[in-house]
């Protein structure tokens, strides 16, 4: 006999999940039901109804589950059944069968559904619109599947700070005062988009298009044309594509830019080579240049390690070197290094008598253009240079170490430190004497020109106490 089973279009999970044990509680084989979409009502009609029992799925089938009940397809509720009555009569490892019939449907269903939802992601275009006197912003997106759900996430982690609504033939979805809502399909605007950020976009389309790279057929396939009318830079691809060939030749036939002036420097970086005797330091100096512990090497125009004497009773360590220090093969030579030497010489520091280091000894960077952009150490690479770090302080064997931000605590300590709560006095860990406080970049990077000030002297007096500590334990 055959069961009906009856589900609206815009099936949940849970209500999908509900039917399905029900069925399976009922040990209806896949081939014995119906499933029929769209009808208003309950969601099953079933006689003898028993309780479900939980059914403990893979982790690959629930991921799939989210997916296929987003396509249009008839055949997705039974596709869904089948898999889950196979893997709920012991074959579990259904899924691991791409070559199985319905293992190789499912993974087509639930691949054009992500596709879908990606081209959401990518081609929603808001325009602000004033209603109720509260500025919305509004979008219209003609998705092939009901992937609504699917993409909520990414529009609630991107747009957070403002209320939105797009509106899709399945369906509309809301965040407005922090909270997500649904509702019935909105109809396409007549009205045009928002000139000013139209404009935003067909700039940003024109500026980074690249006409070498142009494949018509690839650019069509990845934009459907059913996307056109609500993307605004689509009406620059015919003026684009018939210009992209003369645009090419201009490119090849343009002299090439003038290379970056670490380029120079980077050429001349010193190959590996077995160091000459000599005083402890030097050798390891010499060492130290052909490091490759971490991947920061490669980029990076060469090693900067410390300076200072070999009998220095303070050591000052820093984050990394930033870009001028890269150049120069010396710690602290750049605007923070400036700053640095200033309050050195208020405090009555002379910088020639102290070590001064860095936890990480290549620049780590970002490419902006012609620019390099300084990017934060990871903690794996702050480990594999403590390798050097440590024999630093082996040779060095300084009477107080200065850890200048967090990053350099952490290499000298090798746990993670809060600078605020640890700042402005003596640690003693093991052998060694630490006082932790701020980097002189920090300052630097202050907007408030009274901020700034405060925090200078702050970081005056945390100098203060190094050379009041030095004398005393002189």
């Amino acid at each position: 006999m055959m069961q009906t089973v009856y589900l609206p279009g815009d099936c949940s999970q849970e209500q999908f999940r509900e039917v399905a044990r029900q069925c399976l509680a009922q040990e209806l084989c896949p081939d014995r039901v119906l499933f029929v979409e769209g009808k208003t009502g309950s969601l099953f009609e079933m006689t003898n109804s028993v309780e479900a029992p939980r059914i403990t799925v893979p982790r690959l089938y629930q991921e799939l589950l989210s997916k296929i009940l987003c396509h249009t397809a008839e055949d997705r509720f039974a596709l869904l059944y089948r898999l889950l009555w196979r893997i709920a009569h012991g074959e579990r490892q259904v899924l691991e069968r791409f070559s199985d019939p319905d293992v190789r449907q499912a993974m087509l269903y639930a691949r054009a559904v992500q596709r879908d939802a990606y081209r959401m992601r990518a081609f929603v275009r808001f325009s602000e619109k004033e209603i109720d006197d509260r500025t919305l912003f509004v979008a219209w997106f003609e998705p092939q599947f009901r992937v609504l759900s699917l993409s909520a996430p990414f529009f609630i982690d991107r747009f957070t700070n403002m209320d939105w609504l797009i509106a899709t033939p399945h369906g509309t979805m809301a965040w407005r005062d922090g909270e997500l809502s649904f509702g019935p399909p909105g109809p396409r605007p007549r009205e045009d988009g928002d000139p000013v950020l139209d404009e935003l976009w067909t700039t940003y389309y024109r500026v980074t298009f690249n006409p070498a790279r142009l494949r018509v057929k690839a650019m069509v396939a990845q934009m459907p044309k059913r996307h056109w009318p609500t993307l605004p830079e689509t009406a620059q691809m015919p003026d684009l594509v018939r210009m992209a060939k003369p645009l090419a030749e201009a490119m090849a036939a343009r002299p090439p830019d003038t290379p970056p002036k670490f380029a120079d420097s980077l050429a001349r970086r010193p190959q590996p080579s077995r160091p000459e005797p000599g005083e402890p330091l030097e050798i390891l100096r010499s060492q130290a240049e052909a490091c490759t512990l971490c991947p920061l090497h490669g980029p990076a125009t060469q090693t900067v390690f410390g300076e200072g004497p070999a009998n220095a009773e303070i050591m000052f360590v820093g984050e990394q070197p930033g870009d001028q220090e890269d150049l120069a093969g010396r710690p602290f030579v750049g605007p923070a290094g400036q700053v640095f030497n200033r309050a050195l010489a208020e405090v009555g520091i002379d910088r020639s008598s102290v070590y001064v280091t860095n936890a990480v000894k290549h620049f780590k960077f970002e490419p902006r253009g012609k620019r390099r952009l300084h990017s934060k150490p990871a903690a794996a690479e702050v480990h594999a240079c403590r390798f050097w770090l440590d024999r630093e302080l082996a040779l060095i064997q300084p009477k107080l170490i200065v850890a200048l931000g967090a990053t350099a605590a952490l290499g000298v300590m090798g746990r993670a430190v809060a600078v605020t709560k640890e700042r402005g006095r003596i640690l003693e860990i093991g052998s060694l004497r630490v006082l932790v406080t701020v980097h002189p970049s920090y300052l630097l990077r202050l907007p408030d020109p009274e901020r700034a000030k405060l925090e200078y002297e702050a970081f005056v007096q945390d100098l203060r106490l190094v050379s009041s500590w030095c004398q005393k334990a002189a």
